[in-house]
C-alpha cells in the first residue's frame, strides 16, 4: 500500500523514533502499516535529508535507524556485537581511554570496527581511542610510558636473535644448505608477487583517478570508498544533495550479477544506486532492464 501523503508519513516516522529510540525497518513498518520495501524508501529519503542517522552496527543484516542526539542510546543494542567487538567494547567503556599500541591485534581490529562506539584521536603522533559519550578533554597522557612503548620498539627491533646450534656440524650444514634453497626459492616467489601486487595496484589506482576525474565533471562529491577492488568500485557519493550509492565497473560488459550485486550493496546501506561502466550494456541486458521498468509483479498460477 502507497502512503497518500509521503510528508505526513515522514513525519509519522521521525515521531515513532522519538517514542521508540533507534529502531530497525521493520520495527517502523509496522507501526506506520506499509511494506518494508515503502518503509525503506521513506528511511532513505528521511536519511539524505540528515533528519535521521544510520549505525555501523547491524542487527541481524540490517543497521539502525535513530535520530540525532539518541547516539547514546545505541548502547542498548551492544549485544548484537561480535565476540570480539563486544570484547572491545566492555573494554572501551570500562577504560574510557584505551591505546591502540597496547591492544591485542584481534582488539585492535575491533575497535576500527565499532565506530559506533569508538573513537580515535591522536597523540604525540599515537593513536588512541575514547569511548564515544566519554569527552576527549578528559584524556591525560602519561608521556613516560609513550616514551617507554617507543623504547621498547625500538629495542626488539634493533635486538639480535640468538643462535641454538644442537646439532652435529655435518647435520647443521646440511639443514642450513636446505635453508638457504628454500630462503630463495621463497625470495622469487615474493619478488614476483610483489611485482605483480605493485601491476595490479598501479591498475587499481589508474581506475579510481579516472573515475574521480569524471565525478569532478558531473560535479558528484565522494563521502566515502565502501569497496574498492580489482574489478569494482563502490563509493557513496552526493548528486543535487542526495546521498547515493555509485558502483563503477572497470569492463567494458556488465552482466546481471553485477547489477544484483550492486542492487543488493544499495539494499544494505539503504540507499539508491547508480552504475557506471567502460562499456554500454549489452542488448539483452538492456531489453530486460526494460521489462523489469514496466513490471507489476509476478504471481504463481495455483
Amino acid at each position: 500500500m502507497l502512503a497518500k501523503n509521503p510528508l505526513e508519513t515522514g513525519e509519522r516516522i521521525i515521531l515513532i523514533f522519538k517514542r521508540r529510540g533507534p529502531s530497525l525497518p521493520i520495527h517502523i513498518a509496522k507501526e506506520i502499516g506499509l511494506s518494508t520495501l515503502f518503509t525503506s524508501a521513506f528511511l532513505s529519503e528521511l536519511l539524505s535529508e540528515k533528519r535521521i542517522k544510520i549505525s555501523y552496527m547491524r542487527v541481524g543484516s540490517s543497521p539502525l535507524y535513530f535520530i540525532p542526539g539518541q547516539e547514546g542510546m545505541l548502547e542498548n543494542f551492544s549485544q548484537y556485537l561480535q565476540s570480539k567487538e563486544k570484547e572491545a567494547f566492555i573494554l572501551l567503556k570500562e577504560k574510557k581511554f584505551l591505546s591502540d599500541l597496547e591492544q591485542q591485534p584481534a582488539i585492535r581490529v575491533a575497535l576500527r570496527v565499532i565506530k559506533d562506539f569508538a573513537l580515535p584521536f591522536k597523540r604525540n603522533n599515537e593513536i588512541f581511542w575514547r569511548y564515544f559519550t566519554i569527552p576527549e578533554s578528559e584524556f591525560k597522557i602519561d608521556n613516560q610510558a609513550v616514551n617507554e612503548r617507543g623504547q621498547d620498539l625500538q629495542n626488539q627491533a634493533s635486538k639480535p636473535e640468538k643462535e641454538k646450534i644442537n646439532f652435529s656440524t655435518t647435520l647443521a650444514d646440511a639443514v642450513a644448505s636446505r635453508k638457504e634453497k628454500i630462503s630463495q626459492t621463497k625470495s622469487h616467489e615474493k619478488t614476483k608477487k610483489s611485482h605483480k601486487n605493485k601491476k595490479s595496484k598501479k591498475t587499481n589506482e589508474k581506475f579510481l583517478n579516472r573515475i574521480k576525474e569524471l565525478l569532478v565533471k558531473k560535479s558528484i562529491e565522494i563521502i566515502s570508498i565502501e569497496e574498492f577492488s580489482k574489478n569494482s568500485l563502490t563509493l557513496k557519493v552526493t548528486i543535487n544533495n542526495k546521498e547515493k550509492l555509485l558502483v563503477a565497473y572497470n569492463k567494458k560488459r556488465i552482466a546481471e550479477g553485477d547489477i544484483i550485486k550492486a542492487n543488493k550493496k544499495s539494499l544494505d546501506l539503504n540507499l539508491p544506486y547508480i552504475i557506471f561502466s567502460l562499456g554500454e550494456p549489452s542488448k539483452k541486458l538492456n531489453n530486460l532492464i526494460e521489462a523489469v521498468k514496466n513490471l507489476s509483479s509476478i504471481e504463481k498460477i495455483e
